[in-house]
């Protein structure tokens, strides 16, 4: 059984919504996922876990959230390298801009992207996001 972090930031509650749905699947998958707010994660925790879930909704234009998750993420980049990695987040505006970008970023850091990001416009469908965690759960 392999241990899956889920870290994210949310501002509206969709973005947190996947996150649960995520863990969700996740479990029911096999593995043993841990929910962590980005405001609780810390960049020791990249050692700590085989796999991660980063969720971040788009915000501004179209980037990562900037004052917490923003920061985190950039302190963890140098350590993601050959780690298993799936990405998630909702959006109100834009098309997905901030998700593609974000995939090449992870994909720069030498990460192992688990398909695409998972994007949702609005409040996003629970079962849809506890399968994209069960898919990742055999990843």
């Amino acid at each position: 059984m392999s241990e899956t972090a889920v870290i994210y930031w949310s501002g509206t509650g969709n973005t947190e919504a996947m996150a649960k749905a995520i863990e969700a699947g996740l479990n029911a998958g096999g593995d043993k996922a841990v929910l962590i707010p980005v405001g609780k994660a810390s960049p020791s925790d990249v050692g700590k876990y085989g796999k991660f879930a980063f969720g971040c909704p788009s915000m501004g234009s179209e980037v990562l959230e900037e004052s917490e998750f923003e920061p985190f993420f950039s302190s963890i980049e140098n350590k993601l390298q050959g780690k298993k990695v799936a990405l998630f987040g909702s959006y109100g505006w834009g098309d997905g801009q901030w998700m593609r970008d974000w995939q090449d970023r992870v994909g720069a850091d030498g990460a192992l992207l688990f398909e695409e990001g998972l994007t949702v416009q609005d409040a996003p469908d629970a079962d849809d996001c506890a399968g994209f965690g069960k898919r990742f759960a055999k990843f």
